[in-house]
């Protein structure tokens, strides 16, 4: 089976106005906080030192809190390390 991958299509401005004020404000919240903290943990070493398991651990439970909020808007929206950018 061969999967093909689509380059991404780039949205004009104004229609990302016009999704963005279609998606409720905690929602959009939630997915900027995801994508940070996703960005958070890429940057941590869980196995470096204990001080960086901390921090790890802080931001998964962040992450977790974030993609709950996502996932009652809708299941697809929910932000995983290997999804994000």
């Amino acid at each position: 089976m061969i999967t093909l991958t689509l380059p991404g299509v780039p949205i004009p401005d104004s229609v990302a106005m016009l999704i963005g004020t279609s998606i409720p404000l905690p929602v959009l919240q939630a997915e900027i906080d995801a994508v940070g903290e996703v960005r958070e943990i890429r940057r941590l070493r869980p196995l470096g030192c204990d001080e960086d398991r901390q921090d790890f651990e802080v931001a998964v439970g962040r992450l977790a809190r974030a993609n709950k909020t996502l996932a009652a808007c809708s299941p697809k929206l929910v932000v995983t390390p290997g999804s994000a950018a």
